[in-house]
């Protein structure tokens, strides 16, 4: 019981450092995207701002600045992005890492507290101002929508209640 507590209490935690990091750089993404569109941007490419589609071309980084949500398999998966900084609560995992550049390509490289690995290295397959899609090393495939930022997104788990829980008595 109190293993998932604790479970319970470092998702919620992670999932508040994500929305913090998210709040606090949510202009500077849309400056960034809106930067580098004029310089990677090609006629007919079907980019528009922020898009920062991958359907063949390279994936401008700052395209995935932001929070995404989504389900795979039936569990939540919540992946926030702000500085080329990843944070990552899926399931039972919390994961944090950074975004790196492999070949020319962004990809995401964490390392989780749980020391799974099913999501440790993500390519990404497409990404544009609504929708994310990441492939993992571990096999999963996240599709995940943006959330919009400063707010909570409807549709996530809360804690159990604690009603149940015996007392610690004072030492």
């Amino acid at each position: 019981m109190t293993r998932s507590l604790r479970t319970g209490a470092i998702a919620v935690a992670a999932l508040a450092a994500s929305f913090a990091l998210t709040a606090c750089g949510s202009d500077d993404a849309k400056k960034d995207s809106g930067a580098d569109a004029p310089a990677s941007a090609t006629p007919g490419a079907g980019g528009g701002e922020g898009s920062g589609e991958s359907g063949g071309g390279s994936v401008d980084a700052a395209a995935l600045e932001g929070t995404w949500v989504g389900l795979t398999d039936g569990r939540h998966v919540t992946v926030s992005i702000a500085a080329r900084k990843v944070a990552l609560v899926a399931d039972k995992s919390v994961c944090q890492g950074d975004v790196k550049d492999m070949g020319g390509e962004p990809m995401l490289a964490l390392k989780c507290t749980d020391g799974g690995t099913e999501r440790t290295m993500g390519a990404i397959d497409s990404v544009d101002g609504s929708k994310l899609v990441v492939s993992w090393d571990g096999g999963a495939k996240d599709t995940l929508a943006k959330a919009e930022a400063g707010k909570l997104p409807s549709g996530m788990p809360s804690l159990p209640d604690l009603g149940d829980l015996p007392e610690v008595p004072a030492p």
